[in-house]
């Protein structure tokens, strides 16, 4: 199998050089249709879409180069149904899926942006929350998960501050334990090793 690429971590999604791409809507097979946002190796989806084949898995990434390398990967292993696109999460998710068209949509680990000037770099926001609430169908579920408690309580927050969008699975501002979606991501991979505490939130949208 062709070698992982490797590109920077951390990258502005706020930089002018992705607020000036924009991508189109993609054309997806009929069938459930999984999203992670941020792939970036998508094992998370490497993991899940042998395990489901009649369901279209795609990662959405802003690093082009990672995007290629998932496309290969994923035609090297056989898997038709995945796919990455490159796509700025914050701006693209209108213009690449129709409404209501998602089963479910996964966030892990996505860049925590620690100092407080970056903070509004975070991925999780109440416009971002608003988009999903368009794309996912009713009944369908977000999952998002990080090491970093600051991350997963603000995630948790914005999504709690709208309960008439989406309901969280197990009980409000209650974390859910376990991963019940047979895949993890590298990142899980590595904090599972070292014995780090992981914070999951689960929500179906209303």
């Amino acid at each position: 199998m062709t070698k992982r690429v490797r590109v920077r971590h951390h990258v502005n999604p706020m930089s002018r050089v992705f607020e000036e791409r924009r991508a189109s809507l993609l054309e997806l097979p009929p069938g459930p249709v999984e999203v992670e946002l941020g792939c970036a190796d998508a094992l998370f989806l490497f993991d899940r879409a042998p395990l489901f084949p009649k369901t279209t898995f795609v990662g959405v990434e802003i690093r082009e180069p990672l995007v290629a390398d998932v496309n290969l990967r994923a035609a090297e292993a056989g898997l038709t149904n995945l796919i990455a696109c490159s796509g700025h999460i914050n701006l693209d998710l209108d213009g690449l899926f129709a409404d209501e068209r998602l089963d479910r949509v996964f966030v892990n680990f996505p860049d925590p942006w620690f100092k407080r000037r970056h903070h509004k770099r975070r991925l999780m926001n109440p416009e971002l929350v608003e988009s999903l609430h368009r794309k996912i169908r009713r009944g369908g579920e977000l999952f998002f998960q990080s090491d970093v408690w600051d991350l997963g309580i603000d995630a948790m927050a914005v999504l709690e501050k709208r309960r008439d969008l989406f309901s969280n699975t197990v009980e409000p501002w209650t974390f859910l334990r376990p991963n019940p979606y047979q895949a993890r991501s590298l990142r899980e991979v590595r904090c599972e090793e070292k014995g780090l505490r992981i914070w999951r939130i689960q929500y179906h949208r209303l």
